[in-house]
């Protein structure tokens, strides 16, 4: 299984906009919903990549875990979803039910706010602070389909956790790694 790596945006950039339709609820969801957070969790996500189906209880867990937290948690799928329907928004909206996600999954059908937040891979990590810039980009943690090891979360739960307690977060941060986003036709970041 070929994977991608995260392309790691330089830490201090500003949270890009985006505005998408929750494949959940069936609403509009704004980055500028989330201005009352102390910290918004990007994460760019998809059905059929197998290191987002390897993390998917990681995930469940996650967002119960910081239901109550002072953190915006947000999934965005940007797959073509005319080559991957698997990623469709009916199905993105069916599996978050199914997996019993407790945040959004919001569809990216142009697929420009992937491009904004240079995604590469999914899974693919972000954390803003209380400024709304990045803080943290890398893995959910050191688990990967076969290793063996257990899916904490722990990389990105540190992060969000100094962030929360006002602490600085941990400057080693290791790149995420994944299935390689499914651009459409023409549409691949130069």
């Amino acid at each position: 299984m070929a994977a991608a790596t995260s392309t790691m945006l330089s830490l201090g950039t500003p949270a890009p906009h985006f505005n998408l339709p929750d494949t959940v609820s069936g609403g509009q969801i704004s980055v500028d919903d989330y201005s009352d957070h102390k910290a918004l969790v990007v994460m760019f996500i998809c059905n059929h990549c197998p290191y987002v189906v390897h993390i998917g209880s990681g995930l469940v867990d996650f967002g119960r875990d910081y239901e109550d937290a002072d953190v915006g948690i947000v999934g965005i799928s940007s797959n073509d979803a005319d080559n991957y329907p698997d990623d469709a928004p009916d199905r993105l909206g069916e599996v978050a039910r199914e997996r019993g996600y407790r945040f959004p999954v919001l569809y990216d059908e142009t697929q420009q706010v992937a491009k904004s937040y240079t995604a590469a891979c999914t899974p693919d990590f972000f954390l803003f602070g209380p400024d709304r810039t990045l803080v943290y980009r890398g893995q959910f943690d050191d688990s990967r389909p076969g290793s063996g090891k257990p899916v904490t979360g722990q990389d990105l739960r540190n992060a969000l956790d100094a962030v929360l307690e006002d602490r600085p977060v941990p400057g080693h941060q290791v790149p995420s790694m994944g299935c390689s986003i499914k651009w459409k036709p023409g549409n691949h970041p130069s």
